[in-house]
């Protein structure tokens, strides 16, 4: 029984150090391709969408989880080392970040030149306008970027590298001592620049306005001596052929006939989801008249159950026929309006 209880044990202390099952979560096998594991978690991710479900804190634990399971299987290089190591060899590999472990303990007793060694080298950030819809920014959207990125690979021969002044000390004569700075250089594989294309999926979340960014870390320009820079998507709305954002809230124009503008309308609008806002008016409308319909403007980023306004601002047309004598008798009297022609500086 002994043994037994032992190899239990085992497992049980196996099972916490492989850490979750990124495959099991989002429902695919460990052969499955690229497509599949993004496909996979599209799905699995408009199910347990925080927008999708306000009061259900285990749905938006699930949704990252899912994020957590996807941003290592969609990664070649993330997704060999959790195939390995498990959970925790992922976590690790952004420990150290190719530095010797050791480095840190023998710098304090003065082994090398810590400040030399610990200087990191990195390439630019790209920042691109990343040009997005209204309805898009209304609802939410996952969207694939194909890049063609430059990179670094390594190739025959060697070149300088880590470069570096030291100081050296020469004996002049007895007791005499001369200081001098000589460039200390490490030998490298040589390096050639190639072009590599991959894929990014991007979420535009509801609410999201103009300026934010979504970062990729590691996907910018390259750096021979370091690590590449940064790729940062800035959100930029598409200018829309009906609606105009300000904030939160929704403006729209809306054109009605004389009639409509005397004795009263009802219409539907369609919304950026395609829902219908019903609209009725029985008063008179004037010509630049303004209404708000309360609830019917953008989400709000911070708050997504938070919702703005949307305003309509009414123009009039006006018939173009010719009223006969007895028309105009008949609006006059209908009417029943006196003069009010009254000139004034309306600029």
């Amino acid at each position: 029984m002994a043994w037994l209880k032992l190899f239990f044990g085992l497992t049980l202390i196996l099972l916490c150090l492989s850490g979750r099952d990124f495959y099991k979560i989002l429902g695919v096998s460990k052969s499955a391709s690229k497509k599949d594991i993004k496909k996979a978690y599209r799905k699995l991710a408009m199910q347990y969408h925080p927008d999708k479900n306000p009061d259900d804190e285990s749905a938006s634990d699930k949704f990252k989880e899912i994020g957590e399971a996807y941003e290592t299987l969609a990664d070649d290089d993330k997704r060999k080392t959790y195939d390995r190591h498990g959970e925790e060899g992922v976590k690790n590999m952004g420990q150290g970040g190719g530095h010797d472990p050791f480095a840190n303990f023998f710098g304090h007793f003065g082994f090398g030149n810590q400040d030399e060694e610990q200087r990191e080298h990195k390439g630019s950030d790209v920042v691109v306008d990343l040009l997005v819809t209204l309805e898009e920014l209304y609802l939410g959207n996952f969207i694939t970027i194909i890049r063609d990125r430059p990179v670094y690979e390594e190739s025959s021969g060697t070149r300088q590298c880590n470069c570096r002044m030291e100081m050296k000390t020469h004996m002049t004569g007895p007791g005499s001592f001369q200081m001098t700075q000589h460039r200390v250089c490490d030998q490298c594989p040589a390096l050639r620049l190639v072009t590599k294309t991959e894929e990014l999926d991007l979420e535009i979340e509801p609410g999201m306005v103009d300026g934010m960014t979504q970062k990729f870390s590691g996907k910018g320009e390259p750096h021979m001596e370091g690590e590449p820079g940064d790729l940062l998507f800035k959100v930029k709305t598409a200018k829309h052929s009906v609606f105009e954002r300000r904030g939160d809230d929704l403006y729209k124009n809306v054109t009605i006939s004389l009639q409509e503008a005397l004795v009263g309308f009802s219409m539907q609008l369609k919304h950026l989801d395609g829902h219908k806002v019903d609209i009725k008016r029985e008063k008179v409308t004037w010509p630049g008249a303004t209404i708000m319909k309360k609830g019917e403007g953008m989400p709000n980023f911070e708050s997504r159950n938070k919702l703005g306004n949307l305003y309509l601002t009414f123009d009039v047309k006006f018939p173009r026929g010719e009223l006969s004598a007895e028309d105009k008798e008949s609006v006059a009297s209908i009417l029943n309006q006196s003069s009010v022609q009254t000139p004034y500086n309306g600029l």
